[in-house]
């Protein structure tokens, strides 16, 4: 009886280790990634921690998603080398349909070992652009040749490292050429189109990719896809990345620690003043700042502050806004509308700025300068009665109170007084003549 109960319970564990499906015969989830707007380090940050993860994690290859107008050619190359140097095979799928990989994106699509496409998707325009002095787009020279000669060969390196059109690589960066999903196929750029991640696991399985590991097969057609969003950090870069959020973290930081420093004692605008200017100074040394810009506004902080203590008609008022509007359009040296302040934040800063020194700023100067109406130095110009008579001594009646005096003319007593100045305990007064305001 045991031996037939041991022999049972033996049975049923073979056929459930059997039976159930074994976790690490289980094939490795394709991981995936989305960009969805301007590349900046938040993004680069981003794309090198998908590809640690999927390293780890032996995924079959993996999928970012990628709709982007472009963005800084640092970050774009720091994505590129994450790519070159990843020991997963990376795809790039411009999704969804009306997206678009352009500028810095199409590089960074050259550099895939698979790129993919959406219907409704383009993908090229990746002609650099340089910036004049005067903040505009520049209108050619000896260094736009440079730049651009520089960019094409760029292009067309990456395009022979996948084994791309070279001579739509020199295109689009030359003439910005553009391509629908079915004409970048036709030009050997895209591999092929899918309209949702099932197509495209369906077509990439098989496929063969080259890594600095040596060449891999991917077998994707019934993996499972794990999503990694951005992290809470990668997000909040990105915010702060904004140009604009940038540019009014910067002034509430200054307007902060200004009213700070004219109201001591106030705390939260020092406190909020200081977060946001380190928080904008974080920001902005990811983005590429303009020192000339920054001296404007600098200047025109200064001029408005001169505003408030000099008579100056408003000359220095107007100086000031020219000086921040100017310096405000070229604080950020991109050629890319998008990683530039808009002037429909720039405008209203600068008309804020203005109010807020010409009256916040006044209002705490001037108080500054008011009277002490308090404590012995309050004393000062306070009328009061002679209760005696008073020359080198006497007595004095002031606000309830009774003090020692002295006075440079004889006071009799009655005479109505006014305190000249407070000499230790004892004021000194003068005759009040009759009906003086």
């Amino acid at each position: 009886m045991r031996t037939s109960w041991r022999a049972s319970l033996a049975g049923a564990v073979w056929c459930v280790a059997f039976a159930a499906p074994s976790t690490a015969d289980a094939p490795a989830p394709v991981i995936a990634g989305r960009i969805d707007g301007p590349i900046s380090p938040a993004s680069a940050s981003y794309v090198e921690r998908l590809i640690a993860t999927a390293s780890d994690r032996h995924a079959p290859c993996l999928v970012v998603q990628m709709d982007t107008p472009g963005g800084l050619a640092s970050s774009m190359r720091d994505m590129i080398q994450a790519i070159l140097a990843s020991p997963v095979p990376v795809v790039i799928y411009v999704w969804p349909e009306g997206a678009h990989a352009a500028s810095a994106g199409a590089l960074i699509a050259l550099a895939a070992h698979v790129v993919a496409m959406a219907p409704g998707t383009n993908i090229g325009a990746a002609h650099p652009v340089n910036v004049a002095p005067g903040g505009g787009e520049s209108e050619g020279g000896v260094m736009d040749e440079k730049v651009t000669n520089d960019a094409a060969a760029y292009a067309r390196s990456l395009a022979a490292r996948r084994g791309r059109s070279s001579a739509w690589a020199e295109r689009v960066v030359r003439e910005s050429v553009s391509s629908t999903a079915e004409e970048a196929v036709k030009e050997g750029v895209a591999d092929f189109v899918a309209g949702d991640m099932d197509e495209l696991l369906r077509r990439l399985d098989g496929r063969r990719a080259t890594t600095p590991g040596g060449e891999t097969v991917l077998h994707t057609a019934d993996a499972a896809v794990e999503q990694l969003l951005p992290s809470r950090r990668e997000r909040f870069l990105a915010y702060i990345a904004d140009p604009n959020i940038a540019y009014v973290l910067m002034l509430i930081g200054i307007f902060g620690i200004l009213f700070e420093l004219q109201s001591p004692g106030a705390i939260l605008p020092g406190v909020a003043g200081a977060v946001s200017l380190l928080t904008a100074a974080y920001a902005l040394q990811m983005l590429p700042v303009s020192w000339t810009g920054l001296a404007l506004i600098a200047l025109a902080i200064i001029l408005f502050v001169l505003e408030v203590k000099v008579a100056s008609h408003g000359l220095l008022t107007i100086g000031g806004v020219v000086a921040m509007i100017i310096g405000s359009i070229m604080l950020i040296d991109s050629p890319l509308p998008f990683m530039r302040v808009s002037l429909a934040v720039i405008i209203p800063s600068v008309l804020a700025t203005a109010l807020f020194f010409l009256f916040a700023v006044s209002m705490g100067i001037r108080a500054q300068r008011q009277r002490v109406t308090t404590g012995m130095e309050g004393l000062v110009g306070a009328v009061g009665v002679a209760r005696t008579t008073v020359s080198d001594d006497g007595t004095v009646f002031v606000r309830g109170e009774r003090w020692s005096a002295r006075s440079d003319e004889q006071l009799a007593a009655g005479d109505a007084v006014e305190v000249l100045a407070v000499e230790g305990m004892r004021l000194k007064v003068k005759r009040r003549e009759r009906g003086a305001s």
